[in-house]
């Protein structure tokens, strides 16, 4: 298939904002790919590679550029065999297998190229608009098709299973020791009250700011995944110690692992994630950032899948497994309760809680109503460094915001993300209106501005990113208000932003 096709289908998919055609769009797209084809489009039409991350940053990405090309022949196989190369290069060599690659793309399929590496590309809710589109293309069920996809952990998989064997092909996707399953997810609720008003009686647990894993015993073997299902059994040989242990034959066991400090208080996250580093003296770093692991599920035992069974079934056989490794929890329906739960967790140090549905069956990739998590948000007052132009009900507004911090090192502002949740009209109107008298340079997609606008924004949490040169992004950033009292000199400060991050101690 040629590249101009997909780049032809996306734009058309990000032109309209009907999911109904969307997913029309993509199934037409995906009836036409054949063979290899289905493992690369893929997982670009949920917005990533199939090589997964190539390193190529912003910064390169844009110094890639190159004229378009009048006419193209270029073929999905020649870029991703391109991508293939750039991925096994290193510096300056990755630029210019890119900007060869561009120059022999047109300025349509250019746009979908770099929009695709930076992972900007506008199709709306991409991997679930990508199963809508699948289910279409496969004349089967969505439901049935989600849970593969659940089970495989690889859309791509799922793709090319039914595309090129029908209903057939979902026979070989039913959890199975050692192929790790998509983490299942939570929305987030207001309080504690909205989260039992939504679920009732509910299962309450500690929610940790630690390493998601994932564990697949059978008898002395053991592995252990990461969150995006990465094995990492090597970096953890004392939960590979205690699960193996643990008096069942066969099990897979979801959970959290933290490195707490000696008054048991956890450490900062990224002071966890330094156990799972690329290169590590594992027993020195084991001595170090000891790590303790926390269970809350089991999906798996002796021979039988447990994601049907309701969440009060699943934890009473984890509890008789591990009843000393459990996360903190309590089964109530009454607030004041439930306050007390959430206030204990937070004084400890822990991010919040989680509220889940006693019925609940372990919904894997999902993130449902069936869980909820309840942390204590926190704010930080940011400088406006851009606008993207929405799309949908957006459309005509400035909307997506490039939020960034006062940099007092270096000078200028460290940009920390993006966001356009908590937006009014009445906002969008506002801020359209105002950013648009403070361009300084645009392009297809973004009005850039000079730095004058300061906005609250309320967040979860800060973690480390590789996606911006600041090398930190919030987490679930959400615009509060506009501080018109405050100037930018007034602004939060980025050495504030790596304090609350954990990256400065002192």
């Amino acid at each position: 298939m040629l590249l101009a096709a997909v780049a032809d289908t996306s734009a058309k998919v990000a032109a309209t904002s009907k999911r109904g055609e969307k997913a029309e769009l993509l199934a037409g797209l995906l009836n036409r790919l054949q063979g290899e084809e289905i493992g690369i489009v893929t997982p670009w039409l949920s917005g990533a590679l199939r090589q997964g991350r190539i390193g190529l940053g912003w910064a390169a990405i844009r110094d890639a550029a190159a004229p378009a090309a009048p006419e193209s022949n270029l073929t999905v196989l020649d870029a991703d065999r391109v991508f293939e190369h750039i991925a096994a290069s290193s510096g300056r060599q990755k630029r210019e297998l890119l900007t060869a690659l561009l120059g022999r793309a047109t300025a349509d399929e250019q746009t979908f190229l770099t929009t695709l590496l930076l992972g900007e590309l506008r199709q709306g809710a991409l991997e679930g608009l990508l199963l809508d589109a699948l289910a279409k293309a496969s004349n089967l069920g969505l439901d049935r098709i989600r849970r593969a996809v659940m089970l495989a952990g690889d859309p791509a998989a799922v793709a090319m299973a039914v595309l090129e064997h029908g209903e057939s092909g979902l026979g070989r996707f039913e959890i199975q020791l050692f192929r790790p399953v998509q983490p299942m997810l939570a929305q987030t609720a207001e309080d504690v009250g909205a989260a039992l008003s939504e679920l009732g009686e509910a299962a309450l647990e500690y929610k940790f700011d630690g390493a998601r894993i994932q564990v697949h015993k059978s008898g002395d073997r053991v592995a252990v995944y990461s969150r995006q299902l990465n094995e990492v059994t090597p970096a953890v040989p004392e939960i590979v110690e205690a699960v193996r242990a643990l008096p069942a034959r066969d099990l897979i066991l979801d959970g959290e692992v933290l490195s707490l400090l000696p008054d048991g208080r956890p450490q900062p996250f990224q002071v966890t994630m330094r156990r799972f580093g690329r290169r590590l003296n594992v027993d020195a770093m084991r001595a170090e950032l000891p790590l303790t692991p926390y269970w809350f599920d089991l999906l798996y035992l002796d021979g039988g899948s447990l994601l049907d069974e309701p969440q009060t079934r699943r934890f009473a056989a984890l509890a008789g497994l591990a009843p000393g490794a459990l996360v903190p929890h309590l089964v109530t329906a009454g607030p004041e309760a439930a306050e007390e739960f959430l206030h204990a967790a937070l004084d400890q140090g822990h991010e919040g809680i989680m509220a889940k549905a006693l019925d609940a069956a372990y919904a894997a990739g999902a993130r449902g109503q069936s869980w909820l998590k309840i942390k204590q948000a926190r704010t930080l007052d940011l400088v406006i460094l851009a606008a993207e132009w929405g799309s949908g009900r957006r459309r005509g507004w400035l909307s997506n915001l490039h939020l960034g911090a006062r940099d007092t090192v270096k000078g200028g502002f460290a940009m920390l993300g993006k966001t356009f949740k908590g937006l009014t009209d009445e906002m969008l109107t506002w801020q359209t209106q105002e950013l648009l008298k403070l361009e300084i340079s645009r392009d297809r997609y973004t009005v850039y501005v000079e730095p004058k606008i300061v906005v609250e924004i309320a967040f979860n949490e800060i973690q480390i990113s590789p996606r911006y040169p600041s090398g930190l992004a919030l987490r679930f950033a959400r615009v509060k208000r506009y501080r018109p009292d405050k100037t930018p000199e007034q602004s939060d400060t980025f050495e504030t932003v790596q304090h609350l991050a954990g990256v400065l101690t002192s």
